[in-house]
């Protein structure tokens, strides 16, 4: 009786040891195209959560362009990864990227933006988790109508900035979104405004967003909307340094990031109304979980994954920021 003890006891060990084993040999790359930026920052943060977990290897690469994303999968497949999870520079880059997956034996997952092929539709055999971006938008485009109407604003004579980055499909889907909801509020088409971004970031807004106020001076109220945090706070700069007092703006961003708990900590209130906060924890985490259980245990992920956001304010950030995991 010992001895079966004695072999059930060793055998179990050994189950654990070559598990354990596994685990470490297990090689995941995480890929994203703004490395600098808070949001990936983040994801990154909660993807080394479900590594630590799990006993896996993260692999964090930034790759800011196509021929960067070429090599970021082939120092993948050369390292042994067996997948990894990517947010691209250039949805159109999708063909290439399941290729060049496909030729290094690579398990691939998307974050954020999606693939889309030749055509311009979704890559849809490509697992995703992503932001439902439509909803988030007309989130913004609420929260916004519900503070013009408090404040006691005609809707129509209200200026709308639109900061565009219109090359993204989720950038143009937010905008529009929120957009739709101000339209059905009693904005006017003819006071939308269109501030297009060379880039995705505060700076390239604040110029896009200067030139449309110098264009309109005569509008003396308005709000803004884009893509991003980075987008709206672009904007919200663009009307202080033209001398629009911060009454006279409502700028909602999208993501709830640092620098928009930033705005938030500012002794007074500025333009910066409010953030649709998007948790980066089910993106980073989840999806890291999700391919080391394709890996290790042959479990597929779910084909489309979309997550909401919530609205936050100056006054109840924090509380938001808790209920999503973020503090």
């Amino acid at each position: 009786m010992r001895f079966f003890k004695a072999a059930i006891l060793a055998g179990t060990v050994a189950v654990i040891a070559a598990t354990s084993a596994f685990a470490a040999d297990v090689k995941i790359g995480f890929v994203v195209k703004q490395p600098e930026e808070p949001w990936f920052q983040d994801e990154w943060k909660f993807a080394e959560v479900a590594a630590k977990e799990k006993g896996f290897t993260l692999v964090k690469i930034g790759a800011e362009d196509g021929e960067k994303v070429q090599s970021a999968i082939d120092n993948l497949g050369a390292q042994g990864a067996q997948g990894f999870i990517i947010c691209t520079p250039d949805v159109k880059l999708g063909p290439g990227i399941v290729a060049k997956a496909e030729a290094n034996q690579l398990k691939l997952m998307t974050v954020d933006d999606r693939l889309v092929g030749a055509d311009g539709n979704p890559l849809e055999d490509v697992a995703h988790m992503g932001i439902s971006a439509t909803k988030i938008g007309e989130a913004v485009g609420q929260a916004i109508s519900d503070e013009v109407k408090k404040r006691g604003w005609n809707p129509a004579e209200v200026g709308v900035i639109r900061v565009s980055y219109d090359q993204l499909p989720t950038a143009v889907d937010r905008v529009e979104g929120a957009l739709s909801v101000l339209k059905a509020n009693g904005f006017a088409a003819a006071n939308i405004f269109d501030a297009p971004q060379a880039k995705t970031d505060t700076e390239a807004a604040l110029n896009a967003s200067t030139t449309v106020l110098n264009k309109n001076a005569g509008i003396k109220q308005w709000v803004a909307v884009g893509l991003n945090d980075e987008a709206v706070l672009g904007a919200v700069r663009a009307t202080e340094s033209v001398g629009i007092a911060a009454e006279n703006v409502v700028g909602v961003g999208i993501g709830g990031a640092d620098s928009a708990i930033n705005e938030f900590k500012k002794p007074t209130a500025t333009g910066f109304f409010g953030t649709v906060i998007i948790s980066p924890k089910r993106h980073g985490y989840e999806t890291a979980l999700n391919m080391y259980e394709w890996i290790a245990n042959g479990k597929e992920p779910e084909k489309l994954i979309l997550t909401a956001g919530q609205l936050a304010l100056r006054d109840d950030y924090q509380a938001v920021r808790k209920d999503l995991g973020i503090e």
